[in-house]
C-alpha cells in the first residue's frame, strides 16, 4: 500500500496544544508540574477554565472570556502557572486575534459585535466608502481575553500566535 495513502486514510495530524491558563509555562513544563488538582479551575470567576480530557486545565473561550485577574497563578500550588508576584512577567498568553473573510462585514452585512465587546478597543471599525466598515485588529492591544471569540455569529475570529521575545531579552 502507497504510503501516503496509509497515512491519507489511517493517520491523523497531531492536534494543536490546548490552551492552558493564563500565564502558563510551556507545554511541556506545564504537563510535567501540573498535578491536575483543580485549583486553577475552581479559582476562576468567569469558568474559562475548565477541567479537559487528560484532566489538565484548558481554557475554553466559547464558554466565558479570562478577566486577567490572577486568581488562577494565586492558586496553582505547583507552579505550573507562573506567579505574577514577579518582575518581569510576560503577558498571559502569546497569541492575537485575526478575523477573516468569513466575517459579516466582508460579506457587506453590518455587524460590530466583536468591536463592542473589545474592552482594549484592540478591534475597531474603519469606515470605507461603498460598505460597512471593516474590522480592523490590533494585536499590540490585545490583551488575548477571547471575550470577541464566542459572541461571532459566523465565528470567523482564529487566535493566531504572536512571536514571543527570543530568551535573555
Amino acid at each position: 500500500m502507497d504510503v501516503s495513502r496509509r497515512r491519507f486514510l489511517g493517520g491523523r495530524a497531531p492536534l494543536p496544544a490546548p490552551f492552558r491558563p493564563p500565564w502558563s509555562l510551556s507545554e511541556p513544563l506545564f504537563l510535567d508540574r501540573c498535578s491536575r488538582c483543580d485549583d486553577c479551575v475552581k479559582a476562576c470567576p468567569t469558568g474559562l477554565l475548565q477541567r479537559g480530557e487528560s484532566g489538565h486545565p484548558v481554557a475554553d473561550f466559547m464558554q466565558a472570556a479570562c478577566t486577567l485577574c490572577g486568581d488562577c497563578s494565586r492558586a496553582c500550588p505547583t507552579g505550573a502557572i507562573a506567579s505574577l508576584d514577579g518582575a518581569d512577567v510576560p503577558g498571559p498568553w502569546s497569541f492575537g486575534i485575526a478575523i477573516g473573510e468569513g466575517c459579516l462585514a466582508h460579506q457587506n452585512v453590518e455587524c460590530r459585535v466583536c468591536g463592542e465587546i473589545c474592552d482594549t478597543g484592540a478591534i475597531r471599525f474603519r469606515p470605507r466608502l461603498g460598505g460597512v466598515p471593516l474590522p480592523e485588529v490590533d494585536n499590540t492591544s490585545c490583551t488575548g481575553c477571547g471575550a470577541c471569540l464566542a459572541p461571532c455569529p459566523v465565528v470567523a475570529i482564529q487566535r493566531v500566535a504572536t512571536p514571543t521575545a527570543p530568551e535573555g531579552s
